[in-house]
């Protein structure tokens, strides 16, 4: 391979890289960046290889490139992005055998959403395993001359490439702190983590309904995915409501969690257009293939539509579908979908080997009764105020300490009612600030403040729990 022609290939990727940038909002635009630069340097060492040296072999030139473009995937994507790694694997096993995007067409089929196996004949990979999925890594060494320098900070950049198993116990459906002219309060965001952590809550779950959500923007969403990974991630699980009614936007906010490094998606029923249970089986499946861990959530309340458990079991045939967040408070429906579940096993159509779906309790009210009847925990919003207590009610009803376990659902049971005095996460935001853990409890429109005439519910709630003085 000549440099011209080593030229040519760099254009080549680089056109790959474009559609990828443009068919893709969750395409960091600080990789983009990262990648102009990476590109520019390397066209300016083939050039000055060119004028050096007309006679370098092809051998050299073709080893070189493969190895650059190696090198590239593994400290850009690979550290940055943990979806892109199977489209930069297949990426660089079509350019390392074809140098032309000309060879594949991105529309084709789905391969841009899934993780890819590569087969090893094409380049040095070793695998890596993400919670039950082996995805493809390239590891390799680039030669001194076409080495891009990167830092130990890069070359460690962070834990955001692991996902961390979601645990049972009390995860916190998390409020979005803002500040009083609506925008998100990172400070306050930040203390919220930290109150978590030292509070012992065993999962987060941001950007849910409690998170106002369905209110921000997808570079907000961004900011709030950051700050959470940068503050518990390897810490606390971090899962991510990534919920709406088309599945594109789904695909869309799944893809951009992943992006940043959440463990697992909580995806709801598509809300108010009631799409019948096939429809619910090939929504999840197809968000479940996009390779992240799985929540399905059921509130029918809110969406208009409820998933039943056998349809769960169908779904949860998939692998990537590792739990349950139900929301209907039937009590019933622990036993039915440990039954049907345990069918599909007894069938073959769930591994053995497998851990059973993880089950949490949506719904306040009956969460200490739906664990001890065999769940494994809750997603709370009453544990925005009460971490601590959430996290040891669990604990006890895990651990089938009945008396001690209603012990504490009784001293929060006002909280758990009156938090919901007003639309969630209304009261929930007026209690952290009665608390003195958010500046102040702003939520966005249409969405209000507190009326006052349930201040004196809320903070008398609070002060039975122990909460306040």
């Amino acid at each position: 391979m000549d440099p011209c022609t080593l030229l040519s290939a760099f254009d080549n990727l680089h056109a790959v890289h474009t559609y990828f940038y443009t068919s893709s909002t969750t395409y960091n635009t600080f990789i983009h960046c990262q990648y102009t630069q990476f590109i520019e340097e390397e066209r300016v060492l083939c050039k000055l290889n060119s004028s050096v040296s007309q006679s370098v072999s092809q051998s050299y030139h073709k080893t070189s490139f493969c190895k650059l473009i190696l090198n590239f995937i593994s400290h850009k994507y690979y550290i940055m992005t943990r979806i892109t790694v199977g489209r930069a694997a297949l990426l660089t096993t079509l350019l390392c055998t074809s140098y032309s995007i000309d060879a594949f067409t991105p529309t084709s089929r789905n391969w841009y959403s899934r993780p890819i196996h590569v087969p090893s004949s094409a380049s040095p990979f070793t695998s890596r395993t993400v919670g039950t999925t082996t995805t493809t890594t390239t590891i390799t060494t680039t030669p001194t001359s076409c080495t891009k320098k990167y830092s130990s900070t890069q070359r460690n950049a962070s834990n955001t490439n692991t996902i961390h198993p979601l645990k049972k116990g009390s995860t916190v459906a998390l409020v979005t702190p803002f500040t009083p002219s609506g925008s998100i309060d990172i400070p306050a965001l930040r203390s919220l983590l930290q109150f978590h952590v030292q509070s012992s809550t065993d999962g987060i779950c941001i950007l849910g309904t409690t998170g106002e959500a369905s209110l921000l923007s997808m570079q907000e969403r961004k900011m709030v995915l950051d700050v959470c990974v940068e503050e518990v991630k390897g810490i606390i699980p971090i899962l991510c409501g990534t919920g709406a009614i088309d599945p594109k936007q789904v695909r869309e906010m799944t893809l951009q969690a992943i992006d940043c490094g959440c463990d697992a998606s909580l995806v709801v029923t598509p809300p108010y257009i009631k799409p019948p249970q096939r429809g619910l089986v090939r929504h999840f499946l197809d968000m479940a293939d996009l390779g992240l861990p799985l929540v399905v959530y059921n509130v029918p309340g809110r969406t208009a539509v409820d998933i039943v458990p056998e349809t769960i079991g169908i779904v949860a045939e998939h692998e990537m579908v590792v739990g349950v967040k139900e929301a209907t408070g039937d009590l019933t429906r622990v036993e039915r979908i440990r039954k049907v579940e345990e069918e599909q096993r007894q069938m073959g159509k769930i591994d053995g080997g497998r851990s059973p779906l993880l089950l949490y309790s949506g719904d306040d009210s009956t969460e200490a009764e739906f664990v001890l009847k065999g769940g494994d925990g809750c997603i709370s919003v009453t544990a925005n105020v009460a971490p601590r207590e959430m996290h040891d009610m669990m604990m006890a009803a895990l651990e089938r300490r009945e008396e001690e376990t209603m012990r504490i659902n009784d001293m929060l049971k006002d909280v758990h009612k009156d938090i919901f005095c007003e639309s969630n996460p209304i009261p929930a935001k007026w209690a952290l600030k009665r608390m003195n853990k958010i500046p102040n409890a702003f939520c966005r429109p249409p969405l209000m403040e507190l009326d006052e005439k349930y201040h004196t519910v809320v903070e008398a709630a609070l002060a039975k729990a122990g909460l306040i003085e």
